[in-house]
Formats: C-alpha cells, sequence, structure tokens
C-alpha cells in the first residue's frame, strides 16, 4: 500500500481491506532524507510509525535525498518494489483519483516488475470522497497548503464539513490538484487515535507547512 499518511491513502486502504479480495501486508512510504519528513506532507517520521502501528502493518520506508531527481526517485522505488515482488507480492495499492498521467507512469514502471498497481478509488467525486471519508468517523488535519492556491490560514485546520465550506473558488475539495495535504490521526482502522500538538508554520518552495509534534506516552487515544 503506497502511504502517504493523508486521506486518499486511509481510504483507499479502507475500500481494498473492505473487499477482502486483497491481503495488504505491508505500508510503502517515502521520507525526505535532510528532513526526516513524510515527503510533501511534511509529517515526522515518528508519527507516521504511531499510524502504521495503529494501523497493524509493517511499514517501508523509501528514503529520498532532498532535491531529488526523478530518475532518483524512480530507481529508489524500483529498487523497492523489485524486492517486494521477490517476496511475492504482485500488486501495489494507490490513492490515485483523476489524474491521468500518474496512473499511466505507474501502470508503465510496475509493469518492469511484472507489477500492477490497484486504485481503489480512481474515477470517484473527489467532493463525495471527502464527504465519505469524514461521515467514516475518519479524522485529519491539514498540514500543507499550496501558497498560490490557499491561504496559510488553513493549516491545522480539522478537515470536516465546515472547512470544505470555506475553501477557496477553484480548490478541489479532496485537494487532487495539490492545494492540500492532510495528516490522518483517527479512524475505522485504527487501534488508537495518534495524539500531537499544532507546533509552528513554515514556508518552503511556495508551500505552507504546519508542523505536528509527536505527545511523549499519549496512547491515550486523545488530540491534545
Amino acid at each position: 500500500m503506497s502511504w502517504s499518511g493523508g486521506k486518499d491513502s486511509a481510504l483507499s486502504l479502507y475500500e481494498i481491506q473492505r473487499s477482502r479480495d486483497y491481503q495488504v501486508v505491508s505500508l510503502l512510504t517515502t521520507i525526505n532524507e535532510h528532513y526526516d519528513r513524510v515527503s510533501m506532507h511534511g509529517i515526522r517520521r515518528v508519527l507516521l510509525e504511531q499510524q502504521a502501528q495503529a494501523l497493524g502493518l509493517p511499514l517501508i520506508k523509501v528514503l529520498i535525498p532532498q532535491d531529488c531527481s526523478e530518475e532518483e526517485y524512480e530507481s529508489r522505488m524500483m529498487d523497492v518494489l523489485g524486492r517486494a515482488k521477490s517476496d511475492g507480492i504482485n500488486q501495489v495499492v494507490f490513492g490515485d483519483i483523476f489524474l491521468e498521467w500518474l496512473r499511466e507512469r505507474r501502470e508503465k514502471n510496475l509493469a518492469k516488475l511484472g507489477m500492477t498497481p490497484i486504485l481503489p478509488i480512481w474515477g470517484r467525486d473527489t467532493l463525495e470522497l471527502t464527504k465519505s471519508f469524514i461521515s467514516l468517523g475518519y479524522k485529519a488535519v491539514i498540514t500543507c497548503v499550496n501558497a498560490k492556491l490557499m491561504p496559510k490560514s488553513f493549516l491545522g485546520k480539522m478537515l470536516d464539513e465546515h472547512l470544505l465550506s470555506e475553501l477557496p473558488a477553484g480548490v478541489d475539495p479532496g485537494g487532487e490538484n495539490g492545494e492540500f495535504h492532510s495528516f490522518v490521526f483517527d479512524g475505522p482502522m485504527f487501534s488508537r487515535s495518534i495524539p500531537f500538538t499544532l507546533d509552528r508554520a513554515v514556508t518552503r518552495d511556495s508551500y505552507h507547512f504546519r508542523d505536528l509534534l509527536p505527545v511523549e506516552g499519549g496512547a491515550d487515544g486523545k488530540r491534545h
């Protein structure tokens, strides 16, 4: 399962497990080596690890250098996926919805290894998907916004119906065009909530990030 820690990953995992057609054996996440965080979402590695523990799944981490070229990224991913293939894994689940070029790239790269992608939420309406995410009981916080498309004030807000009503005109309700990214900290598949505190906001390369700090010994299932 290609896992970013955000809502689309969570919904895809939910759908694939609900179908009972496949066995999910692990989560796979790219991590920026320099910042020790999930690429684009800006989530600290320790929070990612707590997600995996709460989901009861092993976590495979692919370390990506800062300013990583597309060639280097693909090389590192193919190396990890090649080892997975040798272990008998034949499919990789993704949370893609409507970016056709991305789907084609995944299909092309996986075909080199004799693997295929599975896209459980492909083609679904992004507003319907986000509302379904909320109604199922998942909880997520906005950790990153594209500074060109959304104001900084959305950082740290809960992804709920109220936030959907506040989105600027032209912003996809699922953030599918890269408008925003999220961190899922609770939901139906989680054995416990992931506690955190909101820390400072930073801006890098036209993106605003809100840092989330893990709560030591905070396995009480509450958000602090």
